[in-house]
Order: structure tokens, then sequence, then C-alpha cells
């Protein structure tokens, strides 16, 4: 899937192009780069060995996803797990130079077109309505645009903050 985003990060139209792929074990430093850019919401991931495990499970199973353009970093990141009807979000991290320019969004159309088969449901968990990350990173709003709705509260983050699941019928 390709995108087209502008340099000052108006959605469609103009360079750079995006370019939205299935991820390589060679991707895991870019993985770790966004990480970098969030513990701060979800807690330490960068050095902890799960999550670099993680990752490359996800990788190996080929349920990751990253979002590239002709410049070295990753653009966006995503875990992705199916076990039908229920579809999962395990993990969604769009770099800060490319948020609000549709990379987000691609990475979730891509994730739907290669794993999503209805009837069932779609799902992630993200902040709870009282944490501080949930309106400075954007993500409730986020899912609420792609049509998912909050469904119930779940256990804390790493961190300690709140966490809800959001949920969006699919099929």
């Amino acid at each position: 899937m390709r995108l087209d985003l502008r340099e000052d990060g108006a959605a469609p139209a103009g360079p750079p192009r995006v370019t939205i792929r299935p991820a390589h074990e060679h991707d895991l430093p870019g993985f770790l780069a966004l990480a970098a850019q969030v513990e701060q919401w979800f807690g330490p991931m960068v050095e902890e060995a799960g999550f670099h495990d993680a990752v490359r499970a996800h990788i190996s199973r080929s349920m990751a996803l990253v979002a590239v353009s002709s410049g070295p970093d990753l653009l966006g990141g995503l875990l992705f797990g199916a076990e039908p009807p229920a579809h999962h979000v395990h993990w969604l991290v769009v770099s800060q130079r490319a948020r609000g320019t549709g990379v987000g969004r691609a990475l979730m159309a891509e994730a739907t077109r290669r794993w999503v088969r209805g009837p069932g449901h779609l799902e992630v968990v993200t902040f709870g309505a009282d944490h501080p990350g949930a309106a400075v990173s954007g993500a409730r709003v986020f899912y609420e645009r792609l049509g998912f709705t909050p469904a119930e509260a779940t256990g804390p983050g790493p961190e300690g903050g709140s966490r809800q699941v959001f949920r969006r019928a699919v099929g």
C-alpha cells in the first residue's frame, strides 16, 4: 500500500511517498526507535527483552507492518493478532514527525485488508480517559475516528496508567 503525504504533514498529495509493507527482522531497530518516542506513555520498552521478543515474534508470524518513506527511519509500526472472530491491534505507533499525516490510518487500513475477516470484531487497548497520554497522544480520538467505540476498562499499563478497550464490529 502506498500513501502520498506532503512534507508539511498535510494529508494526501505530494512527496514524500509512504509505503506500508510487512516488517522484517532488520526493522527491529526502527521499532525500538518508535518505542523510545512513546515510553513516557507506555512504560519501558527499548531496553526490555520481552518487547524485543514480541516484535520478533510478530515479524516471524508475518503479523507486523511498517510505514516507510525515502528516509532511513520508520514512520510507523503495527503489531497485530487474529483469533477470529476477534482481531487485535497489539501495538501501533507513528513517529512524532508523521503524526496526523495519515500514516496510522494507512497502517490500520492495511492491517484490516490483510488480516480481518468478519463477522467478528477488531479491538485495541488504549489509554483510559484519565490517562495523561489520552489527549496528548490523540490515540482515543484516532480510534474513534476509525469507528471504534470505547468499551470496558482493562488492567493498567506497565507504567501504571489506566487502559480501556476500544472495539469495532467487522463483517
